[in-house]
């Protein structure tokens, strides 16, 4: 069984969707997989704050259930935990949503197994999940490969948390988590939950960069991170181009390794339309 975590609201789910694909896709070995999705509604903050729906659920069960009877889906609703420790923290407002706080009430919630990889949905699986996911990490809290900037700007072992492989059992016994989660609630935070997540780190393993690529896609590439990026041409400046807008991936990056994935999820997302 492989077990991968989603986090997020009701707009996360063309993120959930082409990941999942490309995970589905991209993976030889038969045995099931379980998504996790961690959701909360929190519309209080902001009116968009909405949690992923029960038909966005059933939906992309039918989905990854299409690849493997025996995939499944576990929707969880974080919001109680998140009123009881993070309602009104210094973070609340962080750089991306309090959407990015919920992978750390991971230790709370009930039946989560000892191994998890965490992922941000702006990623895309060039080859087999089990290239991470089969990574020794017993010794370890979790594994991560660097940040492409934070390693020049921060630190050269500074993580990227867009991509963690969880060993939940060690995490449990060394309370990184709980650590975390008392920063959050305490201290304004430059990254918020990534930010956390290290200061609160007592042994991780560091991954190769191919496991976390951040801007660019090479054959070795085994995870692309569609994360905000510099560009230098025409002029220096930052854009935010997702797995999901697909010309744009087609037109500025020039991938089209994916398009079997992305072309079977414009077909999936206008089904979901259609059925709306």
């Amino acid at each position: 069984m492989v077990n991968i975590l989603f986090c997020g609201n009701d707009k996360v789910f063309d993120g959930m969707l082409t990941c999942a694909l490309s995970i589905l896709k991209r993976t030889e070995s038969k045995e099931p997989f379980t998504f996790y999705v961690f959701t909360m509604d929190v519309s209080h903050i902001k009116d968009t704050y909405r949690p992923v729906s029960r038909r966005q659920i059933a939906f992309f069960e039918e989905v990854i259930k299409g690849y493997h009877p025996q995939n499944s889906v576990r929707l969880v609703d974080i919001t109680p935990l998140y009123r009881e420790e993070f309602d009104g923290c210094p973070n609340e407002n962080a750089y991306c949503s309090p959407y990015t706080l919920i992978r750390l009430f991971a230790d709370r919630v009930e039946g989560m197994p000892d191994k998890l990889l965490y992922l941000d949905v702006d990623i895309m699986f060039n080859r087999d999940v089990h290239l991470l996911y089969d990574v020794d990490v017993f010794d370890y809290e979790y594994a991560a490969a660097r940040d492409h900037y934070g390693k020049y700007l921060v630190h050269p072992n500074y993580v990227n948390a867009g991509v963690l492989l969880f060993n939940m059992a060690r995490m449990r016994e060394t309370g990184l988590l709980t650590k975390a989660r008392e920063l959050i609630r305490t201290k304004k935070l430059p990254f918020a939950d990534q930010s956390a997540i290290i200061r609160s780190t007592t042994k991780k393993k560091m991954l190769p960069q191919k496991f976390n690529d951040q801007k660019f896609l090479h054959k070795h590439t085994v995870v692309r991170h569609f994360s905000k990026r510099l560009f230098w041409l025409p002029y220096p400046h930052t854009d935010n181009i997702k797995q999901w807008h697909v010309s744009r991936v087609h037109k500025i990056f020039r991938y089209f390794v994916f398009d079997d994935i992305l072309y079977e999820y414009l077909y999936l997302i206008e089904k979901f339309k259609r059925e709306e």
